[in-house]
């Protein structure tokens, strides 16, 4: 006879056997995996090849972000609204396009653009995927979704930037790009897959064509509900703005990277790659940690979210104290140590924006997160690159790890309290 912890793992187990979530699952994890070499491509394209300056590196992220204050709110309520899985679907096919046409953009400023619309595209995606998830997954059981979701992004962390180190030691970066858009293309693919009698009846019956009163609402009404929702739910709007917080400084040195390593060893290209592929190794590692040891599960928002930031902080700090001839061993250090931090606040603060909010606004709630966020990217790099370009990578990286390390001991300390109405996962 099968012990309770050995029920518990079967029923874990078998969540990739979801007709519909096993195929989100898959679809994400490839894309994700094409991502990462995208963005390698993209950062040695324009740090090494067409040496942009600190300030011009900047420009990236902001147009990256722009699309996402204008049109972030405006996905999440189009993915309530309207039927999900097409959006997705519509989503990475046309982001498979625009990324095969980014292949001929010859500098910055035609890249820029080209990497904005793909950016709005690519709204709808993650709202589209939390609200399926939230509709098909079983309450208890969204940390392990969290965490599944969590460990192939951070596999694809490892995967990805090691092979297109490898892939930019033999060909160029486009080749690299053309990797994400056959990525993309395959994740469309695995989605049309998914079997329409398995998807939840407001899925199948898209709230557009729906007799309902909900359905009669006009965008901005549900808009507002959205916002109304966050500003009113504490436990929501603490844990975004403690997310807000931490983003609001790295995002000033998240895309500059490529500067630091430029100082420090400008003619290693692929110096970067093996600092992601460490940190996925480790986010990795939490992933599974997550969904496998019940202690780390039942831990409160306040533990993981402040250890997770006290981590980054550390690791950029210690990142701003490399000498020009450090060992690959201390990149790889401090890459395993910025990875447990990722993974322990990006897999946490997911799971409990998804568990905090009702499934019918979880699409709106994604949608303002990105809005936020945004809002951030569109300041913070532009103030990164001035910063460095006057006083230095090294200095500003220094600066960012203490304060990102600071906010983690303010959240694992004041953190009880602002998330102190924070539903057990056995409670359900």
């Amino acid at each position: 006879m099968k012990t309770e912890s050995e029920k518990k793992t079967v029923k874990r187990s078998s969540l990739l056997r979801n007709p519909v979530f096993g195929r989100l699952f898959a679809a994400y994890g490839t894309s994700v995996f094409g991502n990462w070499f995208d963005v390698i491509a993209i950062q040695v394209l324009i740090g090494y090849r067409w040496q942009s300056t600190p300030l011009e590196i900047a420009l990236i992220p902001i147009g990256m972000a722009l699309p996402g204050i204008l049109l972030g709110s405006l996905a999440g309520a189009a993915v309530d609204r309207f039927h999900p899985l097409k959006l997705m679907k519509i989503s990475h096919l046309l982001t498979a396009w625009i990324t095969i046409v980014i292949l001929f953009a010859p500098n910055i400023y035609v890249l820029l653009p080209l990497l904005s619309l793909r950016a709005s595209l690519e709204l709808f995606i993650i709202p589209a995927q939390q609200t399926l998830t939230k509709s098909i997954v079983e309450e208890n059981r969204l940390v392990d979704a969290s965490s599944l979701n969590g460990l192939i992004a951070q596999l694809s962390r490892v995967i990805g930037p090691l092979a297109g180190a490898g892939v930019l030691a033999l060909g160029s970066p486009q080749l690299c790009i053309l990797i994400n858009a056959i990525a993309r293309g395959i994740a469309y693919m695995i989605l049309n897959t998914v079997p329409r009698p398995s998807l939840p009846t407001f899925v199948q019956q898209s709230p557009a064509s729906s007799p309902t009163s909900q359905a009669k609402t006009s965008l901005r009404q549900e808009l507002w509900e959205g916002w109304k929702f966050v500003i009113r739910t504490r436990i929501v709007l603490h844990l975004l703005m403690f997310a807000l917080c931490g983003m609001l400084i790295i995002q000033t040195i998240d895309f500059q990277f490529v500067s630091l390593f430029r100082d420090l060893a400008p003619r290693n290209e692929t110096a970067i790659g093996w600092l992601l592929a460490a940190s996925g190794i480790s986010a990795g590692v939490i992933a599974v940690a997550n969904m496998r040891i019940e202690a780390l599960r039942q831990c409160r928002y306040a533990f993981k979210l402040g250890s997770g930031y006290a981590l980054i902080g550390l690791s950029i700090w210690l990142l701003s104290l490399l000498s020009a001839d450090y060992s690959i061993i201390e990149l790889i250090a401090i890459g395993l140590l910025l990875g447990a931090g990722n993974g322990l606040f990006v897999i946490t603060f997911s799971y409990a924006l998804q568990k905090e909010t009702p499934a019918e606004m979880t699409g709106r709630v994604f949608g303002i997160q990105n809005t936020m966020f945004s809002i951030v990217m569109i300041a913070a790099p532009l103030l990164g690159g001035l910063f460095i370009q006057k006083f230095g990578a090294s200095e500003i990286f220094n600066i960012s790890g203490l304060l990102i390390f600071t906010l983690g001991l303010i959240g694992l300390t004041i953190g009880p309290y602002l998330w102190k109405y924070q539903t057990s996962i056995s409670e359900h």
